[in-house]
């Protein structure tokens, strides 16, 4: 069952690349990490990183992590929930170039 997807709708999907020391480690095992939005599925993700950077996705690994808690004051909030997406690419493709265009 292939579902079509509109490519506007995609690139609102992916919020934006994650670089931690974590993340830059996955990177040669030729894994990625994104924030998406909360509402993301694997699919749609999917459709929507090859679509943007033109390569193949093998896997797509998501998840929610924990609203943080914020106190200001005596009121006592929390931070916005976002998600997160591991995604693993065929060999031999690579978006490390177009990620990070100086290096």
């Amino acid at each position: 069952m292939v579902t079509e997807y509109n490519p506007r709708d995609l690139a609102d999907l992916i919020l934006k690349p994650i670089v931690t020391e974590k993340a830059t480690l996955q990177m040669e095992e030729n894994k990625y990490v994104f924030d998406v939005l909360p509402k993301a599925t694997k699919p749609e993700i999917k459709a929507a990183i090859e679509s943007l950077f033109d390569v193949t996705v093998t896997r797509v690994n998501t998840l929610k992590l924990p609203r943080k808690q914020r106190r200001v004051g005596r009121f006592i909030g929390y931070k916005p929930q976002y998600k997160r997406a591991i995604v693993t690419l065929q060999e031999g493709d690579s978006i490390y170039s177009e990620l990070f265009p100086d290096v």
